[in-house]
């Protein structure tokens, strides 16, 4: 994915000795959560050991918190989730679908960069969890000779869980280096007009191709504990604001669409309502017909492609619910690559 262009060369005016340096560029890394490497119970061990011990995602004390998820959660969690991305799994490149759909974005993306600013512009991707890592990638641009670097979480939401801890990881990537970049991290960008209409531009076309317009459309976002918000993250608030920009361009009522959260662990209360029970609600209450879509998602994985379009399906259609559409993700759509396209030219500006 990473092309360091021209070749290094030694400095004009330096002596004989000194060593070759690449010519100036600037780095675009996108950043997503990550991906195990395969299914296997090892490979999601290894995930799920990275990814739970994150102190940004389980906020816990480790001497509390290190005991159980050893002990009895990474005993029993691997063979769960390694069955759930199994049902999911892209075979035939032998990689999870975030993987793949992430490695499109970012050549559309690159693409896209090279149409704007020819070869002074270099992009590439790394995961938070797993691989590539963060670290690898800060280490091949700099080598590259990026001499700034744009880091992008592909979060449109702020959370500490999501946005913070990929910033964490790419600032102690930088710690690293003998030679530091100058870096700036990407501002969340879910209230972007250009994000909107790329989210409204998936719903109207998902819509176009039903026989009838659903009843209600569903907007489920990933899930925080409630006590997140109240020491000051801004996720539920800026979740909230995008389904109303999105109803406000789609020119609904309030009544056709709603907020819910998902993928709820552990006993804490986290943001409601939660997907799982209100579809099932919606479904009893006679929304027979109901779309759902995740705009917190850049790309479909594990949570959207097996827990909305398995679980929360089934417990729709428990409950009475009789027809139930996903709308997937914008993954490499071209209005959702224009639109990060932009917001790397606007968080660009005074570099190229």
């Amino acid at each position: 994915m990473l092309d360091g262009g021209d070749a290094a060369t030694r400095p004009r005016h330096a002596p004989a000795d000194h060593p070759a340096v690449p010519k100036p560029k600037v780095g675009i890394l996108l950043a997503n959560l990550g991906t195990p490497d395969n299914y296997d119970y090892w490979s999601m061990r290894r995930y799920l050991n990275e990814f739970l011990s994150d102190r940004r995602v389980i906020d816990y004390s480790p001497w509390k918190w290190q005991p159980l998820l050893q002990l009895v959660i990474l005993s029993k969690r691997p063979f769960t989730s390694g069955a759930a991305y199994k049902s999911i799994w892209n075979h035939e490149a032998g990689e999870s679908p975030l993987m793949t759909i992430t490695k499109s974005q970012t050549s559309a993306v690159a693409a896209e960069m090279r149409k704007r600013h020819g070869d002074d512009v270099m992009v590439d991707f790394c995961m938070r969890y797993g691989n590539p890592s963060t670290k690898s990638k800060v280490r091949e641009m700099i080598a590259a000779g990026c001499r700034k670097i744009l880091f992008f979480p592909l979060y449109p939401h702020y959370a500490g869980a999501t946005s913070a801890t990929a910033n964490d990881a790419f600032f102690r990537a930088l710690m690293a280096e003998k030679w530091q970049p100058v870096t700036r991290t990407v501002e969340p960008y879910f209230d972007r007009p250009d994000y909107i209409e790329a989210l409204a531009q998936s719903i109207e076309r998902a819509y176009a191709g039903m026989e009838r317009k659903p009843d209600i459309l569903v907007c489920s976002y990933h899930g925080v504990p409630v006590r997140y918000l109240m020491e000051g993250d801004p996720y539920h608030c800026q979740c909230q604001k995008t389904t109303r920009l999105l109803k406000e361009r789609l020119g609904w009522a309030d009544t056709e669409i709603t907020t819910t959260f998902q993928s709820r662990f552990g006993p804490e209360e986290w943001l409601k309502p939660y997907t799982v029970e209100e579809v099932a609600r919606l479904a009893k209450a006679g929304k027979k017909s109901i779309a759902v879509c995740a705009p917190a998602f850049s790309a479909d994985c594990i949570e959207t492609l097996e827990e909305i379009n398995e679980e929360i399906r089934e417990s729709f259609e428990e409950a009475g619910g009789e027809t139930f559409t996903y709308i997937p993700c914008l993954n490499d759509d071209a209005a959702h690559v224009t639109a990060l396209s932009n917001v790397i030219d606007d968080n660009m500006e005074g570099w190229v």
